[in-house]
């Protein structure tokens, strides 16, 4: 496992994390608790430090998952989570509300089991609030109080990205970025690279398109987001197959299987092109099981991907999706 900064906060972060989405038992299907926890192990066995959590993920469950685990290992990891999305109606004025983040930072700690919250993002809140400062101030005062250590956001777009790091205090930004979402490394990256800011890497395989496992006829489950969100009917498009067109993305993805190295799986193909962007803190990763795990950890060992090959990549981006995603994300 190979280890990068984390913008400001001194930290060596794994540069393949754990996405602990899929573990909450929520959104993904069906999630056995045994097979979650091994899959918790078995990265931290590989090397991987860096987990990424909220507190709608399973609501709250995700949280206890790791805590568990947190307790049974002696190695430091890093526990990050998110607040925000509990609210409901979910809107901007919610977050300009002291009692409502001291709130679901108070949870969070009960979850974790810990004293303080090592990082704690706002999950993707409505853009408005990124002109709210005193948003921003209440998360100053929390880390005053010694309630969490540092404190990020976690966007949909990138223009919500851009106006979030002018808050000095901001350390990461958490953002969907893929072979099938180019905008962050066009418009974002350089930004969070002057400003040293953490940037985490969330959707890296697209909700499981660039595996290469899927096709026309997979199914999926009616509580997996892949099945009910498709066009943005529970939450953004964005977080389901990153927002573009399933069936396109199949044919996306039949175009990059002549890239991949042999002896490489495509999803380890696909985690390596975005560690091919230093500006990348860590990407995480989601695993249901300990297979999955050591195969996520595995990307961070591969060779740099050749010039030719990035090249074809950026082309296929711009012939197939840069039309229908650039503009809205």
């Amino acid at each position: 496992m190979r280890y990068r900064s984390f913008g400001r906060t001194g930290w060596n972060v794994s540069e393949i994390g754990f996405g602990a989405w899929g573990i909450g038992g929520d959104a993904w299907g069906q999630q056995d608790d045994t097979a979650a926890l091994a899959a918790l192990n078995k990265a931290i066995d590989l090397g991987v430090n860096f987990i990424d959590t909220a507190d709608v993920y399973g609501d709250g469950h995700s949280e206890q998952l790791i805590a568990q685990v947190r307790k049974a290992r002696k190695e430091e990891l890093i526990i990050v989570t998110k607040a925000g999305r509990r609210l409901n109606p979910h809107t901007a004025e919610g977050y300009n509300n002291r009692q409502n983040l001291a709130g679901f930072i108070e949870r969070s700690l009960r979850n974790l089991d810990v004293e303080a919250l090592d990082l704690v993002q706002l999950h993707c809140p409505p853009s408005e609030v990124y002109a709210m400062p005193e948003v921003f101030a209440i998360l100053d005062d929390l880390q005053q109080q010694g309630k969490i250590r540092n404190y990020g956001v976690s966007v949909e777009k990138v223009e919500e990205a851009l106006k979030a790091i002018q808050y000095s205090n901001v350390k990461s930004v958490q953002i969907i970025f893929n072979m099938f979402r180019l905008k962050p490394a066009e418009q974002f990256f350089a930004a969070a690279r002057e400003r040293n800011v953490g940037v985490i890497v969330r959707v890296p395989l697209a909700s499981g398109l660039l595996t290469g496992k899927f096709s026309a006829q997979s199914q999926f489950s009616t509580s997996d987001h892949r099945n009910y969100n498709r066009h943005g009917e529970a939450f953004d498009q964005g977080e389901t197959f990153s927002g573009v067109d399933y069936e396109e993305g199949l044919k996306a993805v039949e175009e990059l299987r002549d890239l991949v190295p042999e002896g490489t799986t495509m999803a380890q193909f696909a985690l390596r092109w975005i560690l091919m962007f230093p500006e990348v803190s860590t990407v995480i990763a989601g695993a249901k099981n300990p297979q999955q795990a050591q195969d996520n950890t595995a990307a961070s060992e591969l060779p740099a991907l050749s010039e030719e090959t990035m090249k074809r990549i950026q082309e296929l981006y711009d012939r197939r999706f840069r039309a229908s995603v650039h503009s809205r994300w």
